[in-house]
Order: C-alpha cells, then structure tokens, then sequence
C-alpha cells in the first residue's frame, strides 16, 4: 500500500554542487522514518543514483537534473520524499518539480534563490506546504 506518484520536471542544479545535495539529502531522509537509510547506500552516490527516494527518476544534463516516473522503482510518496525535495532547496537555482498523485491530486515545488515553495494540495499528507499541517481539500480557486 502507498500514495502512488508521478514526478515532473526541471531543476537548475549545478553539477558541481551534486554531492553536496546528496549528502545534505541523506541526512534530511534519514531523519524521518522510512525504508531509506542513508548507510546502506555508497558515498559517492549522485542525485540520479538515489532519485528513488524522491519517488522519481532523475537523469542531468549539465547542470539541469529532469525529474520523471520511477517505472522501475515503487513510487510510493513518504515524508523520506518530502524531505529530499526540501533538503536539496540550498543548492537549486531555479526550477519546478511537479507532482500528480493516484488520485489526481496536483502539487508542485518551485525553487528560487535558495528556497523552496509548494503551491497546491499534496494528496498523500493534505498540506499546502511541506511538512505542514492536514487541511481540508481546498476548493481549485483556493490553490
């Protein structure tokens, strides 16, 4: 069981900055509770290399990352998920990461200047921002 998702988009990362991503990711994901643990997995480990935490397939292109389905994986949405787009704000330029739920709930997060933003409801937790508080779904005008 799970919140199945669909991922889409780009991001400015610099390629130069990639490990540090990583490192800053892991240790946001092993905060929360979940399958991923950051010990289990090699140090030199790039953003594509664990997209699956993101619930996504990420392939770079110089300093862009694009994000899609993970049709090999089990893209299932956690707080482990949350924690990567939230974590890798620092080092993103710019860019927006959108995500469609099982149900067809949509949420979205921007990067800019360092900061990251949701607009929309997530279908899995209920927020409107990450790691925020449930709220009832809101009605398409109120997103």
């Amino acid at each position: 069981m799970g919140y199945l998702v669909w991922p889409s988009g780009r991001l400015n990362l610099p390629q130069s900055d990639d490990a540090a991503a990583v490192a800053t990711a892991k240790a946001a994901m092993a905060e929360r509770g979940g399958w991923f643990a950051p010990d289990e997995s090699a140090a030199s480990d790039t953003l594509a290399d664990i997209a699956e935490a993101a619930r996504a397939s990420i392939s770079r292109a110089g300093d862009w990352i694009e994000f899609g389905y993970d049709d090999a994986g089990d893209p299932k949405w956690s707080d482990q998920a949350t924690a990567f787009y939230v974590a890798i704000a620092p080092f993103v330029r710019s860019g927006v990461v959108h995500i469609e739920g099982e149900d067809g709930a949509r949420w979205s997060y921007s990067y800019a200047d360092g900061q990251v933003t949701q607009q929309g409801w997530n279908g899995w937790d209920g927020s409107i921002e990450p790691f925020g508080e449930y709220v009832e779904h809101p009605l398409p005008d109120q997103l």
